[in-house]
């Protein structure tokens, strides 16, 4: 145990029994933990294994490279479909979580082989990704435009090409570019 992360299983939350029950069977892993994206995160050698997080509706272990796990149980979910390597498992009560108790042993372990062996996740490249045709338009109208979006790194270039696509509406993809164009052109992400 990390007394750095203490303080988030202390925490007085919904899932406060659901986390600490996770913690037990992640650390019966030997996996360090870490303090990550404000939530617990069990690593390998400084990689990323598993993640404890929660949401409104459910809390989760997130299996940083799940997609490459067996998934004998069928119990990983991929959290929304431009995940592209994590998985996660769900449990809304504490009774889910001890059913589970060999089964997330299991998981964990694997995901720890999986770690170990050094095998990396098949990525989309970024020119697999959908290309607004507005965010096309402006990219041919300003060349400058064009090479400072090739200039980000890959990350940067599909979180800025799935935040313009992810709109509905024509108008609302126009107004997304428009109000981006400055910080790709300062090379900066859409995070940053």
């Amino acid at each position: 145990m990390n007394p750095k992360v203490d303080w988030f299983f202390e925490n007085d939350s919904q899932w406060q029994a659901e986390y600490n029950a996770l913690r037990t069977i992640v650390l019966e892993s030997g996996l360090e933990e870490e303090l990550k994206w404000g939530h617990p995160c069990y690593t390998f050698k400084g990689k990323n294994v598993v993640l404890i997080h929660g949401f409104k509706d459910y809390c989760a272990l997130l299996f940083h490279k799940g997609l490459l796990l067996r998934d004998d149980a069928g119990i990983l979910i991929q959290q929304t479909e431009n995940v592209q390597g994590a998985r996660q498992v769900r449990f809304t009560s504490l009774k889910e979580i001890k059913k589970l108790v060999p089964v997330l042993r299991a998981y964990v372990h694997e995901a720890v082989e999986v770690e170990r062996s050094g095998r990396k996740v098949p990525m989309k490249k970024t020119a697999e990704f959908d290309m607004p045709e507005e965010f096309a338009v402006k990219l041919k109208e300003v060349p400058a435009l064009k090479k400072a979006f090739h200039a980000l790194t890959p990350g940067r270039q599909r979180g800025y090409l799935l935040y313009f696509s992810s709109a509905k509406q024509a108008k609302t993809r126009e107004a997304r570019v428009e109000k981006h164009i400055e910080r790709i052109l300062e090379g900066k992400g859409l995070d940053d």
